[in-house]
């Protein structure tokens, strides 16, 4: 089975983010980046068919220079081959993301699209159902387990209150959601192994965004919280403030 596995680059969790000066981007100088968490677990699920049904799981990262990093990370867990679409496009929103991957992956074998179900950057969710719908291929979303069959696939993908169980034929796209398995953790030797890989890179045209970001802006401060008092004899002044200033009675 030939995997194909789309990762990307986001800013560490941990970050501080900082808005930039033109207020529609974020200051990247002191951002550490690392690979999009949810994209850990559409790799194990590739490595885990691979190693159920064999074949190869090829990792694809559309970014900059440094993505390279993360593709060499995929590797170390156990990825075949890793192909980096360059690009130093700064303004690459879903639809261009999925345009760039989707022409990728149509240029290449593939029985299988995996990928995280969202960035936790931009956190749309879009970027999976998009390559979906170009390629022309079935997808199933936030996936939480997967098993194998004669050219088709049982998932469990997490709806609203339970599961809802599928069977989708080969080829298909996926999205992989927290619990679809332990992502493992690389060894020594896959890390040097991952170190002298090769990298294909492919360059990308400039892509047209669809949508732009007009402003950015952080939350605003949470205001201190209000004592009121204890028991029975606070319950009065309670009410009145929920509904004289909170207005939520």
């Amino acid at each position: 089975m030939n995997i194909a596995v789309c990762i990307k680059q986001v800013p560490d969790t941990e970050t501080k983010i900082q808005i930039a000066s033109d207020g529609r981007s974020i200051e990247t100088g002191n951002i550490n980046y690392v690979l999009n968490p949810y994209d850990e677990f559409a790799i194990e699920a590739g490595i885990a068919l691979k190693e159920e049904l064999g074949g190869e799981v090829t990792a694809i990262c559309l970014g900059p220079s440094d993505a390279v990093s993360v593709l060499r990370g995929a590797i170390a867990l156990g990825a075949d081959k890793a192909v980096h679409l360059k690009t130093d496009q700064s303004d690459i929103d879903a639809s261009a993301t999925a345009t760039a991957l989707s022409g990728a992956i149509r240029n290449m074998p593939c029985d299988l699209v995996l990928f995280g179900k969202q960035s936790v950057d931009a956190d749309n969710g879009q970027v999976g159902p998009m390559v979906a719908e170009m390629l022309g291929l079935p997808c199933v979303c936030q996936v939480v387990n997967i098993k194998s069959g004669e050219g088709a696939l049982t998932l469990h993908r997490q709806v609203e209150g339970g599961e809802e169980v599928s069977t989708v034929s080969l080829p298909a796209v996926l999205t992989a959601q927290k619990g679809l398995n332990e992502p493992r953790y690389a060894s020594l030797k896959d890390i040097m192994r991952a170190k002298r890989a090769q990298i294909e890179e492919l360059p990308t045209t400039a892509i047209q965004p669809r949508v732009e970001i007009v402003h950015i802006a952080l939350p605003a401060d949470r205001q201190a919280g209000l004592y009121i008092g204890q028991g029975v004899e606070a319950v009065p002044e309670l009410i009145q403030k929920l509904k004289e200033e909170a207005k939520v009675l």
